[in-house]
């Protein structure tokens, strides 16, 4: 029987960074015509290992090989020349240009000196036609859905001749038909012989789409094996080093009826989808938002937090009618919000992790028209100790953080306001299985401090695990209201949301 031959493999591969090694004697090879999952902890490598295979970052010694053949990979320009493509988890496509102008941007066909469009869109076509996928090669990108950029972040890469295709949580921005089209795509490259490395912290889609998988911890390989001999919770061992028992199952907490009702929102109008929305929250209660993409749960945060102008309705705080017409307001009200998008609207990336932890907090260490700045160290520094932020210093950009600390320092400057209502909105998108049962388990722990938790997710079982309540969202209003103990299981939930009577 022929050995199956691999697109790309990494032997001994180490990377240090001054004196901090993050890499160690990493292999890791991805057969043609594999799906091959990388799963490790925030921090395990991954990112890293990806970056030197793309050229981006060079070894501090260990060799890759393509298709058995050593090669020195020394910018992205090397790894496109290698046929390895990226597909990005932050989109990189110029929403103004069409999608064949994307496809080919920085690769132009040209003509007698000019850029020649028309067979840009011929090329663009036959790419799209060779992904089955039905995509007009003319439209402009900024009017098209996720799912669409998505697809073109893909031909980019295949118009280029990529043979190993890396996707980082290509699924985190699509709703649940998108994923399913993209599976199908996975498996029609798949059968063309292309290599796809699937980097996912989700256990269902690694079960769906990937043959083998590889868990980095600590920066080491810490096995390969194929999906069929492999239980998830070998591989959540794996990357988090230790069992996690019972963080995703429901455990019922006496959210009490007769609890005081800290937020209340009557027939609530905001922007262009939140409409008339009624709802309560007490004291010590979870309440889910369950709805699918563009249903208005997002609106509806940004509205409580006064991102978004109200129209009419009222938001009511302890029974009084509260102004949260400015985030200010709403954070002197007594609210928190945390973002979906830690990268964009959570964090200003350049900034420390000092002071992207202190920026709700200035008015603590303010002493007249100054800040203290030491008292600013100390503060800081007790929010990273409090919510296990890992960062060697607090002087550190924030960017150079994994996903999971990052969105640890977004929880931890929100929660040091010290809010009596939390809204969050994808808490755990992006995170580790070991981080994601740390915030699970802290938002358990804040609703029994006697907060009003209101949380969002695309994730039904983390909702699930999580809520006293879930309110089903469709076309900006809330249509049900569902106590968790009626709830029987994810697919119940899926089914409410999409509108099928079960």
């Amino acid at each position: 029987m022929t050995q199956a031959v691999n697109a790309v493999e990494t032997r001994r591969i180490s990377k240090s960074f001054g004196p901090v090694t993050v890499l160690t004697d990493v292999d890791f090879a991805v057969r043609q015509g594999e799906a091959h999952a990388l799963a490790g902890g925030n921090g395990a490598g991954k990112s890293t290992l990806m970056k030197i295979i793309q050229g981006v970052y060079q070894p501090t010694s260990g060799e890759i090989l393509i298709e058995g053949e050593p090669v020195s990979i020394t910018s992205i320009q090397d790894a496109k020349a290698a046929g390895i493509g990226m597909v990005f988890q932050e989109f990189s496509l110029v929403p103004s240009l069409t999608v064949a102008q994307n496809i080919f941007l920085g690769v132009e066909p040209m003509r007698g000196g000019l850029v020649d469009d028309r067979e840009g869109v011929r090329r663009a076509r036959t790419v799209l036609q060779e992904m089955a996928v039905d995509i007009d090669p003319k439209a402009e990108v900024g009017r098209l859905g996720t799912a669409y950029w998505q697809l073109t972040e893909i031909a980019k890469a295949l118009a280029q001749n990529a043979r190993v295709l890396i996707m980082d949580e290509p699924t985190a921005s699509l709703a649940k038909h998108e994923t399913e089209a993209l599976f199908a795509l996975i498996e029609r490259l798949k059968a063309r012989g292309i290599s796809i490395i699937y980097i996912s912290h989700r256990m269902d889609e690694i079960y769906r789409v990937a043959d083998r998988i590889t868990v980095l911890r600590d920066g080491r390989t810490l096995f390969t094996s194929t999906l069929a001999d492999t239980t998830p919770a070998e591989i959540v061992e794996g990357i988090v080093g230790k069992k996690i028992e019972g963080e995703l199952t429901y455990r019922s907490r006496e959210a009490a009826a007769a609890s005081e009702v800290l937020l209340e929102v009557r027939d609530l109008n905001a922007g262009p989808r939140v409409r008339d929305v009624s709802f309560a929250v007490r004291a010590g209660e979870i309440v889910g938002l369950a709805g699918l993409m563009g249903s208005g749960r997002t609106e509806l945060a940004r509205a409580l937090f006064g991102i978004d102008p109200i129209r009419s309705g009222e938001v009511l705080i302890r029974g009084e009618k509260a102004n949260v017409s400015s985030p200010d307001r709403a954070i002197a009200a007594g609210l928190a919000l945390i973002p979906e998008d830690r990268r964009d609207q959570g964090l200003v990336l350049d900034h420390s992790v000092r002071e992207n932890l202190l920026l709700p907090l200035l008015g603590r260490i303010r002493r007249g028209p100054l800040l203290d700045l030491p008292a600013g160290r100390v503060l800081a520094q007790s929010l990273i100790e409090r919510f296990g932020v890992k960062v060697a210093h607090p002087g550190r950009p924030v960017r150079l953080l994994s996903g999971g600390n990052q969105q640890k320092v977004v929880l931890a400057k929100w929660l040091g306001t010290d809010p009596s209502i939390l809204i969050l909105d994808e808490p755990t998108a992006g995170v580790d299985i070991g981080t994601k049962s740390e915030i699970l388990d802290r938002i358990r722990g804040l609703a029994d401090e006697g907060r009003a938790v209101l949380i969002i997710s695309s994730e039904y079982p983390e909702l699930l695990a999580v809520s006293d309540r879930v309110l089903v969202v469709r076309d900006g209003s809330i249509v049900e209201d569902l106590p968790r103990r009626d709830i029987a299981d994810e697919e119940s939930l899926q089914l409410a949301v999409q509108g099928v009577q079960s």
